[in-house]
């Protein structure tokens, strides 16, 4: 059997009003059209639809069973436009986000809230860990994007580079305190918190140091910036980290002060280069972004740390 929906609008109008010409005008077409319409889909289903009584056509028991799946079609399809239009207007969907373990932490929960505050059918799958794993989820597709430490490419991925800024952080009291910015040549015999050794940050600040004749003084190495900034909260060591992260404990017993020369730490959110983007995700990337602009360093996409 083939129905149009049409044909089922017309039978629902006329049980709905037991007249076609009532029907009719419900339907804002002529009687003669509602009276084929009707007659077609009787034809299909094979079985008598109305018996006329008192002047009104009234369903029959067949017709009052095909009365109650018609309805559901059309609630299915008033919910198939409202979730078209909940999509459009990017309040429906899944949004599927993976990130570095800092972010999950702190940055992200509050943005996230605010993002789903006016996108009330929106489920979230935030997702934390290392970027080797990042970049393995966004090659799969996985994830619709991913928030990592600088990105050296690959033909699977598409990536957005965002510079973020880096101060120097010490615990509240110490003698940097009474210097406007700092640089190398103040942290001389200073216990330094830096990021792991093999990352891009970490070369370009030894070159810092070694730039300006200064041995660093090596003293723990981390893998999240936020584990600086509670050490030093704690009273113990100086570091340089990103802005952002530094941002998140301003409430502590830390302080913070430009670093010269300046230093920038770059971020990377990543996208599957095959696909196509919802524009759910995409909405979340603009926002992301905005978020950091308070923080971030106005320099060339990918200029050398």
């Amino acid at each position: 059997m083939k129905f149009k929906l049409r044909q089922l609008e017309a039978f629902q109008a006329i049980a709905q009003t037991g007249s076609v010409t009532r029907a009719a005008k419900t339907l804002g077409i002529s009687q003669p059209a509602t009276s084929r319409l009707l007659s077609d889909f009787s034809n299909s289903v094979a079985i008598e639809l109305f018996q006329r009584k008192d002047g009104r056509l009234i369903p029959t028991s067949e017709a009052r069973y095909l009365l109650s799946e018609v309805g559901r079609v059309f609630d299915s399809l008033r919910h198939l436009e409202e979730l078209n239009r909940d999509l459009t207007d990017r309040t429906a969907g899944h949004l599927r986000i993976a990130c570095l373990p800092g972010f999950a932490s702190s940055h992200l929960p509050q943005l996230l809230a605010q993002f789903l505050q006016q996108r009330p059918g929106v489920n979230l799958t935030l997702e934390p860990d290392r970027p080797e794993r990042i970049l393995e989820w966004i090659i799969g597709e996985q994830y619709d994007c991913g928030i990592s430490e600088r990105f050296s490419g690959h033909p699977a991925v598409e990536h957005l580079d965002i510079a973020i800024k880096t101060v120097c952080i010490f615990p509240k009291g110490h003698r940097l305190s009474a210097l406007e910015r700092i640089s190398p040549l103040d942290l001389v015999d200073e216990k330094i918190i830096h990021a792991r050794k093999d990352s891009p940050f970490f070369t370009s600040l030894a070159r810092c140091f070694s730039d300006h004749g200064v041995l660093m003084n090596s003293w723990v190495e981390v893998r999240q910036f936020s584990t600086a900034c509670i050490m030093v909260a704690q009273g113990q060591g100086v570091s340089v980290v990103s802005m952002l992260d530094a941002e998140q404990f301003k409430s502590a017993d830390m302080e913070t002060r430009p670093f010269d020369p300046e230093l920038v730490h770059w971020l990377s959110i990543l996208r599957p280069a095959s696909g196509s983007r919802s524009l759910l995700s995409l909405d979340f990337v603009d926002t992301f972004v905005e978020s950091l602009r308070p923080y971030t360093a106005n320099v060339p996409p990918r200029q050398a740390d």
